[in-house]
Formats: C-alpha cells, structure tokens, sequence
C-alpha cells in the first residue's frame, strides 16, 4: 500500500487472509462480498491499463487470486473442503468417502423422488428438505471444524457434496417448470 504500485500476489497467503476474514466455516458473507468488491474495485486490471507492463501483470495475477478466494469461501462445501485442505486434508473426487447404504439409499430415494415430481411445488419441498439437511451438516460442520475433528469435518463435507447435488438437480427440476 504505501508504495502505490501493486505487488506480486504473496506466496502461501490464504484466501481468509487475502478476504480478510476469519479462518471460521461460517464466516459473514456479507462481510466477505464487501471485502471482495474493495478489492476489485481497486485490483482490477482495467485501473492499470497506463501502468508498467509488471504493474498490469501484477494487477491480473492479483485480482484472479481474489476472484478464486472469493469463490471458494462463498459457498460452504468449497469453504469447508479448503479448510480441510488447509490442514493437509483431500477428499478425493468420485470417492463416496465410506459413505454407508443407508445414506445412500436415502439419496437414490430423494433423486428418484425429484425425477417423479410432476410440479413445481413438489420439486420446491424436496429443494426445502434439501436446504435444512445442508443447514444441518453446515452446523455440525462448523463443530467438528472447531474441536479439531477433521476426520468427522471430511465425512460430513462428502455428505453435503451429495445434497448440493440435489439441491442444484431441484433448481433445473424447477427452471423446467417454467
């Protein structure tokens, strides 16, 4: 700041400290979509385009960091999974990470429930069961993040993937309708 001129994004900064935010699961979003604007408003390239080539490189390269942060801390499955990143853990994709049958029963049966709905109004009830399983997880979540049970954060982390699914086939389910 005190020189004027963007610098080269800093190796190893985390996106909560890029964001300026708390390295929480629920973390204010609000507070987060403010911080992310600031930072465009004064990052985005176009404000360089008189600057020195390094200038305009740096102000690219920083201002797709703050787009990537912004994007992964948004939501709460990609926020929880960079979390776990954080401290050294992946789910691996495709994996249904020991999910057990009768979970995944209960999936296939909410799918099955969501191709069958003839109208809007049931595909909108399965959307809102959806949102309080995801608000669940999101609490339990939050706890195992915050007593250090990163084994228990993972499980659940894979089991919100499968409802975000859902909730994302309600909303094509519904836009059919119209």
């Amino acid at each position: 700041m005190s020189c004027k001129v963007v610098q080269p994004p800093e190796e190893g900064t985390t996106y909560f400290k890029i964001m300026d935010c708390d390295c929480t699961f629920t973390l204010d979003t609000q507070k987060l979509q403010k911080r992310y604007l600031e930072l465009q408003r004064s990052l985005h390239p176009d404000n360089f385009s008189q600057k020195s080539v390094k200038e305009q490189e740096n102000s690219e390269s920083q201002s797709a960091l703050v787009n990537k942060a912004y994007k992964t801390l948004l939501k709460p499955l990609s926020r929880g999974l960079y979390m776990l990143e954080l401290e050294g853990m992946h789910i691996e994709e495709g994996t249904d990470s020991g999910a057990d049958s009768a979970f995944l029963m209960e999936l296939m049966e909410i799918n099955e429930a969501l191709d069958e709905a003839q109208t809007p109004e049931k595909a909108n009830e399965i959307g809102q069961d959806t949102k309080g399983k995801l608000a669940d997880l999101t609490v339990q979540i939050d706890a195992a993040l915050r007593k250090g049970e990163l084994h228990t954060a993972k499980a659940l982390l894979a089991q919100m993937k499968y409802y975000a699914n859902i909730e994302e086939k309600v909303k094509e389910k519904l836009s059919g309708f119209m």
